[in-house]
């Protein structure tokens, strides 16, 4: 019987998966729950239960091997299952994650992106060719498509997401600044706030100053 993994410890995987690759950078060879937990803020309880949902990956009294757990959770994530993925907007955001986010590292093939700018289409950037954004629907139609990166003005983020959906793109990373709600299938969108990240640092922040 297979049981539903809680989105809760899917958003951690990737969190486990960072922190395991700098410590083998560092050439950490094992580390146990507590000590990953002190390191990510986490109990040791919570590592095991959350790694438990998997099957385990430790041995009673050693603790975790470094290598063995990143492969682990690198493969539950996918990232050996290369998705192609494409950039819808290639102004300064998109531009940005194209030339500093390195796609395959996690799993990902950035095929191309696509703008409107007559500066901008027909030249690449970090190898990835930035086409012409009317032509989007013909790439589409021409090519598999997993992931689209959302990185245009947010008055066309609904209509593009439904474009993408209606060629079967099977996931949307949506950067627009705005929640797409409209009924994309199977489609998963997952929408990025930058703002959240900083509020919520704010509030820390703002927080500690009333405490001093």
């Amino acid at each position: 019987m297979k049981y539903r993994i809680s989105a809760n410890v899917i958003r951690r995987l990737p969190r486990y998966l960072r922190r395991l690759k700098l410590l083998d950078r560092q050439e950490v060879e094992k580390v146990s729950s507590t000590g990953l937990g002190e390191l990510m803020g986490l109990t040791a309880s919570q590592i095991r239960q959350d790694f438990n949902c998997f099957g385990g990956f430790g041995q009673q009294g050693y603790g975790y091997n470094v290598k063995q757990l990143r492969d682990g959770i690198g493969g539950i994530l996918g990232v050996d299952k290369p998705l192609t993925a494409i950039v819808v907007g290639a102004g300064n955001l998109g531009r940005a994650l194209i030339a500093n986010f390195h796609f395959a590292s996690y799993g990902f093939t950035l095929a191309a992106a696509f703008d409107t700018s007559p500066a901008l289409v027909g030249t690449s950037l970090a190898g990835t060719p930035i086409l012409d954004g009317s032509r989007l629907d013909t790439y589409l139609s021409e090519n598999r498509v997993d992931v689209a990166v959302l990185t245009l003005p947010k008055a066309f983020a609904s209509s593009t997401a439904k474009l993408l959906a209606s060629h079967g793109v099977r996931g949307i990373w949506n950067f627009t600044g705005i929640d797409i709600d409209a009924d994309l299938g199977d489609t998963v969108v997952e929408d990025v706030h930058l703002s959240d990240s900083l509020l919520t640092l704010g509030y820390y922040l703002r927080g500690k100053q009333e405490q001093e």
